[in-house]
């Protein structure tokens, strides 16, 4: 158990890095006037969040004392006050584990969910009102939804779930149960609906769809990627809970499916453009990263090399939707998370070498696929929306026209990213122009 103790740690630590991981990425995809803004989003999440779970949300999401299936008690483990037992450890979850870390393993997810929605709403949202957002829709949207899933709860595989009253019981557990190893629905569909809310109900940026929107700097889009692909073998590998022969195979299929997402992204670049490109290279590696999440368990290694160049392909197409459809997603957020997780999900249903279409097997893990991909779309869109229009209601969501022209690291931070004033001003017209 120590050993596996230890692999969590350093699973959890590898988490963490992916949100400074994303705020680069997403600093580098911002204009220069705004790249400061848009890792302050990441790291604000990293400070709201951590502390929201460590004083109920570990116990909303893991505790025994379920609520309709909906949600836990959050006062069960105020405080992490009991988590911890003699040595350290206590049941989680039906499973002996050691309680500080589940919790600081699960804290990362958490942290990462969140800072996922606000690539949606770059350059244009304030900052206090982003940060109150943070706390509460991983308190009325990703912790319920998190327990549902992982915790025991409607989605799960237990005699109480949905799947056991669909598909019936064997061994006391859902004859067949929706499968998301390690957060597809929960994390990446969560943020992809809510990203994509938010950028209705907030608007579109000025001058949108007058001018191309390019990222300023690509190097750090490129680094963020690489940092998110690392961090990545925690948040996938580290899922299991163990150090153990499926956490290889979980790498390898990371791994082969990102490579793959990756090079089918350029394909398409270059079918329609003549030309691969670095910021195509990152999303589609992001992508891929994406859509093995749920299913990286499940897959075969040539499974997972069929399911990223899947998914780049088709997350390459689906970031053009906001052209044709009018919303305002700054930084792709619907087309890679919310699209590539919808893909990782249903491609379980097909691709699961135990239960799925493609290995001979009935459409049972299809259909659970379907109904947790589809309860997560509604339970996020629905409640992501009160909560954002409470906010717009009350606190506003929108900086100045002017400001948000001028920066809005200025406006909402009274500083820069750039020292040299002219290469920030340059960034600033580039935008304008």
């Amino acid at each position: 158990m120590d050993g596996n103790a230890a692999w969590m740690l350093v699973s959890a630590s590898l988490v963490l890095l992916m949100t400074p991981g994303l705020a680069l990425f997403y600093g580098g995809m911002a204009r220069a006037s705004s790249v400061l803004n848009m890792m302050l989003m990441s790291f604000g999440a990293i400070g709201v969040v951590g502390i929201v779970y460590v004083l109920y949300g570990f116990s909303m999401a893991f505790g025994t004392r379920d609520l309709a299936g909906i949600v836990a008690d959050p006062f069960q483990w105020w405080g992490l006050h009991g988590v911890a037992g003699p040595g350290g450890s206590t049941l989680v979850n039906g499973d002996s584990s050691y309680g500080y870390v589940a919790v600081a393993f699960q804290l990362t997810f958490a942290v990462i969910a969140v800072a996922l929605v606000s690539g949606a709403i770059a350059d244009r949202a304030r900052f206090d009102t982003w940060l109150v957002f943070s706390g509460v829709w991983v308190t009325v949207v990703y912790l319920p939804l998190s327990h549902m899933v992982w915790g025991g709860g409607l989605l799960g595989p237990g005699r109480s779930g949905l799947a056991a009253h669909l598909f019936g019981l064997a061994h006391g557990v859902a004859r067949i149960a929706p499968v998301d190893f390690a957060g597809g629905t929960v994390v990446h569909v969560n943020a992809g609906v809510a990203g994509l809310v938010l950028a209705l109900v907030v608007g579109r940026r000025h001058r949108f769809g007058e001018e191309p929107a390019r990222p300023h700097n690509l190097p750090l889009v490129m680094l963020g990627a690489g940092l998110l692909w690392f961090g990545w073998f925690g948040f996938n590998a580290g899922s299991g809970m163990a150090a153990d022969g499926r956490a290889g195979l979980v790498w390898v299929n990371t791994c082969v499916a990102t490579g793959a997402s990756m090079l089918g992204w350029l394909l398409l670049e270059r079918i329609r453009g003549g030309k691969g490109t670095s910021l195509g290279a990152a999303s589609g590696a992001v992508a891929g990263l994406v859509a093995i999440t749920p299913a990286c368990a499940d897959l075969s290694p040539t499974g997972s090399i069929l399911l990223g160049l899947a998914t780049g392909v088709l997350c390459g197409l689906a970031v053009g939707l906001k052209h044709r459809l009018g919303y305002d997603d700054s930084l792709d957020v619907v087309g890679v998370h919310l699209v590539g997780g919808l893909v990782g999900t249903l491609a379980v249903g097909f691709l699961d070498v135990h239960t799925g279409l493609f290995y001979g097997h009935g459409p049972g893990q299809l259909l659970a696929q379907v109904l947790v991909a589809g309860v997560a779309v509604v339970f996020s869109g629905s409640l992501t929306a009160v909560i954002a229009l409470g906010l717009r209601a009350t606190m506003g969501w929108r900086i100045s026209a002017q400001a948000e022209l001028d920066g809005i690291d200025l406006a909402e931070h009274g500083e820069t990213a750039y020292d040299d004033w002219s290469t920030w001003l340059a960034g600033t017209l580039e935008g304008r122009s």
